[in-house]
C-alpha cells in the first residue's frame, strides 16, 4: 500500500477515535461560558484562579463545526485570511455568518505529528479554564481536515509587540508588568489550581496573544504534558519545545517538571523587559545570549542595561525586581527556582525581599552552538524538529539530529551531574 495512502488511513483511523471520546466528554462536560472579558480567555472570576462563575451554564452550541462553514467564513481559506504559519500548520482568520470573528487553525494534511498535537489541544482545553487561557471555539475533522477554531484576537501575539519585523506601538512598562503578571497566573492556574496539572512545554512571546485590551492569553497546548496528581516529574526520550525557551535539564537530559516551564517563564520576561529575542547573534558573542548577558549585568550591577531602549519611561525598581526575578526563574539548579505560586506572590507584592539568583542555566544553550544545518535554524520560531519536520528524541540527538544539503549535524554530549555542569557542544562535519 502506498505510503501516502497508508497515513490518510491512520490519521483517519486516529481523528474517528478522538470524534469518540469528544462526543462522550462533550455529554458529560458541564458548560463553559465565554465570559466577559473580550479576548475568549474563559471569563473572568476571583482570585488567582479566576474560574468562571457561570462555569455550569447550558450551552448555546456545538462544539462541532462543519467544514463548509469554515469555508465560508474564511473564504475558502484564502490567502488575504493568512494570520501566519506555525509547526502546527497555518492560521486564518474567519467571520462567521452571526460577526463573530474567528481564528482556524488548520492542521499539515501529512502531518502525523500535528494529529497529535491536535489530539492532545483538544484534550487538555476541553479540562481548563482561565482568563489567561485561550479558549476553544470548536474543532472540525471532515473530508480529510483537521482544524481548531479559536476566537480572534485583534492584538495577535506577543512577539509581533517586542520585536516583530514591523514592531507595533511599544508596549508602556505598565503594561508589560500586567503581561507578566497575567502569563504567571496563567501558568499557576496550569500547575496547581486546574482539575488536572498540565505543564505547557513551549512557553513563548509567540505563544502569547493578546486581546482587545492587551491582556495575555497562553496558547498552544499541542505539546503540553499531563501530569498525575503525584507526579513531579517524569523522564521523557521525547524532547519538544523551542530553542532558547527550554530548560537545560529537560533539553540534555529529558527531565521535564513544573520546573521547566518556569525557566521558559524567565526568559520570556527576559525578552518582555529587554525588548529583544533570546537570541541574536548579530548583537555579539558579548550579547548574542540574552540569558548570559542579562546574568554578566547583574553581577557587575548594571542590569539595567538590558532594558529595551523604546521605553520612554519605567520605575527602575520594578525593572530591576523583574529582571532578578527572570534570573531566578532561570536557574541551572532545578529545586532553586521558585515555583509559580512564588513567582505569582513575588510580582503581586508590595514589600517582598528577593533571594539572590545562583548561576544560570547556561550550559548547552543554543546560544552557544554553531551551525550551518537548517536543523538549527530560525531559533526563535521553530519547534525542536529535524530539517524535515519530525521530531527529535533523545536518542536521536546524540546520532544523527539532521543534515542539510552541505553538512550533518553530530552531538556530543558531555554530561556531569554535579551543579552546573552539564553541557553539550555542537560539531558540524562537513560531507
Amino acid at each position: 500500500m502506498p505510503d501516502g495512502r497508508r497515513l490518510f488511513e491512520v490519521i483517519t483511523a486516529e481523528v474517528m477515535r478522538l470524534l469518540s471520546w469528544l462526543s462522550c466528554c462533550w455529554q458529560r462536560r458541564p458548560w463553559r461560558g465565554r465570559g466577559g472579558d473580550g479576548g475568549g480567555g474563559g471569563g473572568g472570576g476571583d482570585g488567582v484562579g479566576g474560574k468562571d462563575k457561570d462555569a455550569t451554564s447550558q450551552p448555546s452550541w456545538n462544539l462541532f463545526i462543519d467544514l463548509a462553514t469554515l469555508v465560508a467564513a474564511t473564504g475558502n481559506f484564502s490567502d488575504d485570511n493568512l494570520l501566519g504559519r506555525g509547526g502546527f500548520g497555518p492560521v486564518y482568520k474567519g467571520v462567521m455568518a452571526n460577526g463573530q470573528e474567528i481564528a482556524v487553525k488548520q492542521l499539515a494534511l501529512d502531518s502525523r505529528q500535528g494529529l497529535r498535537e491536535f489530539t492532545n489541544e483538544v484534550r487538555l482545553l476541553l479540562k481548563v479554564q482561565h482568563r489567561n487561557l485561550v479558549s476553544l471555539l470548536g474543532c472540525c475533522a471532515a473530508a480529510g481536515q483537521k482544524m481548531l477554531v479559536y476566537p480572534f484576537l485583534p492584538n495577535r501575539s506577543l512577539d509581533h509587540f517586542l520585536f516583530g519585523k514591523i514592531k507595533q506601538t511599544p508596549l508602556h512598562w505598565s503594561k508589560r508588568l500586567e503581561i507578566i503578571g497575567g502569563v504567571a497566573k496563567g501558568l499557576l492556574y496550569l500547575h496547581e489550581e486546574s482539575p488536572v496539572k498540565i505543564i505547557h512545554r513551549d512557553i513563548k512571546a509567540s505563544n502569547i496573544l493578546l486581546d482587545e485590551q492587551l491582556s495575555p492569553k497562553i496558547s498552544d497546548f499541542g505539546l503540553a504534558r499531563l501530569f498525575s496528581g503525584d507526579e513531579t516529574h517524569v523522564n521523557t526520550f521525547k524532547i519538544s519545545g523551542t530553542y532558547g525557551y527550554m530548560a537545560p535539564e529537560y533539553a540534555l537530559n529529558g527531565y521535564l517538571s513544573p520546573k521547566s516551564d518556569v525557566f521558559s517563564f524567565g526568559i520570556l520576561l527576559l525578552e518582555i523587559v529587554s525588548g529583544r529575542k533570546n537570541l541574536e547573534p548579530l548583537l555579539g558573542e558579548e550579547k548574542a545570549d540574552l540569558l548570559s548577558y542579562a546574568w554578566n549585568l547583574h553581577k557587575e550591577g548594571k542590569a539595567l542595561d538590558i532594558m529595551d531602549p523604546t521605553l520612554s519611561s519605567y520605575s527602575s525598581d520594578e525593572a530591576l525586581f523583574c529582571i532578578q526575578i527572570g534570573l531566578l526563574c532561570c536557574q541551572a539548579i532545578v529545586s532553586d527556582r521558585p515555583d509559580m505560586y512564588n513567582v505569582h506572590l513575588m510580582l503581586s507584592s508590595d514589600s517582598f525581599t528577593l533571594p539572590k539568583p545562583g548561576m544560570p542555566g547556561l550550559r548547552g544553550r543554543i546560544g552557544g552552538w554553531t551551525s550551518t544545518s537548517s536543523a538549527l535554524s530560525n531559533t526563535n520560531t521553530d519547534r525542536y524538529s529535524t530539517a524535515t519536520g519530525t521530531e527529535i528524541t533523545k536518542a536521536s540527538t546524540l546520532s544523527n539530529l539532521g543534515e542539510s544539503s552541505s553538512s550533518s549535524t553530530l552531538y556530543n554530549a558531555v554530561e556531569d551531574y554535579s551543579r552546573n555542569s552539564i553541557s553539550v557542544s555542537l560539531t558540524t562535519v562537513g560531507r
